[in-house]
């Protein structure tokens, strides 16, 4: 891979794919991963983009792979470009110049992630429905192009089966911003927006600080699929993605994830338990997103629910049912 972080990627080269499947179903997934270039881009001289050989990028985006977007993989083919990412420094620094992140994303990366998309509507998705979806900077980055690139190709968008933008705000503001788009109102409804950001009761009770929750914005509850602020307790979660401690295999278990919308902040509460982070870790997870962070858990918590719902969405576009 080339680290000229100038050049215009060519993404008829694998290399600048870390999954470019064989298509063996009927639907496609687009993944967009978040931010992995967390820790270096706070060391001294860091630039403010990953280059392609970023090696804290590059391990994040296994990992992420494996934690979120195998939820898709049972259902669709999943697709994953590399994309040259803003670092979590960069990305605070225009938060607090601005009131959110977009702008640390709508230059390179979003350049990046259209080059790919043009590759892979025009060369991999022989005209089959799809999938966008992503996480936190990847969701920022889903909603991006839902606003501008999706509205400049309807011929694309028009087989759009939904979005997953988790982690990131869906804000009244960006609906009213983008009328051809709607957010999801229950559990099978197809063409619209699906998303959430997930806190601890202690993040509500302060009102923290998070920077990926706006104002107005707006949750599904992963587990009952309710607009509302129906408590959905943890036995009827299908099962989260936890880490044998044993192993070190990620495999299905119980952490006691409940789900509650709370209206007022617009975000979905869980008592969930959490693995403790490494020291440096942790200060900046509670620095960007509150003392009761729960942002790396918004897939892993509801892995199973997310699994089955992509399922039921995909049937329910297959079936004509939109």
């Amino acid at each position: 891979m080339t680290t000229n972080t100038y050049s215009k990627p060519d993404y008829s080269n694998k290399a600048y794919w870390y999954k470019m499947p064989e298509a063996t179903k009927a639907v496609d997934t687009f993944y967009v991963y978040a931010t992995e270039y967390i820790l270096s881009s706070f060391d001294d001289g860091a630039p403010d983009y990953a280059s392609f050989d970023n090696e804290e990028m590059l391990q994040g985006v296994v990992v992420e792979y494996e934690g979120h977007a195998t939820t898709f993989a049972d259902a669709t083919n999943v697709f994953v470009p590399y994309y040259r990412q803003s670092g979590l420094r960069y990305a605070g620094e225009i938060y607090k110049k601005t009131g959110n992140v977009d702008a640390a994303f709508s230059g390179m990366p979003y350049d990046d992630v259209t080059a790919a998309l043009d590759y892979y509507f025009e060369n991999c998705n022989g005209g089959r429905p799809f999938i966008i979806a992503g996480h936190s900077q990847g969701s920022s980055m889903v909603l991006l192009l839902l606003g501008k690139y999706f509205k400049e190709h309807p011929d694309y968008y028009k087989r759009m089966v939904a979005a997953y933008a988790i982690g990131y705000s869906v804000t009244d503001e960006y609906l009213a911003a983008n009328p051809h788009l709607k957010f999801t109102t229950g559990e099978t409804d197809t063409g619209v927006i699906v998303a959430w950001n997930t806190e601890g009761p202690k993040n509500v009770e302060t009102n923290a600080h998070n920077v990926v929750v706006l104002p107005n914005t707006r949750s599904i509850n992963p587990i009952n699929w309710k607009l509302d602020e129906t408590y959905a307790p943890a036995s009827e979660n299908l099962g989260s993605l936890i880490q044998n401690e044993e192993t070190g295999e990620a495999v299905i278990g119980d952490v006691g994830a409940d789900a509650q919308i709370n209206l007022a902040r617009g975000v979905v509460v869980t008592n969930a338990t959490v693995a403790p982070m490494p020291e440096e870790a942790a200060k900046i997870a509670a620095d960007f997103f509150g003392p009761d962070a729960r942002h790396d858990n918004d897939y892993t918590f509801f892995y199973n629910n997310i699994k089955d719902n992509v399922a039921k969405r995909v049937a329910a576009y297959l079936n004509g049912n939109k």
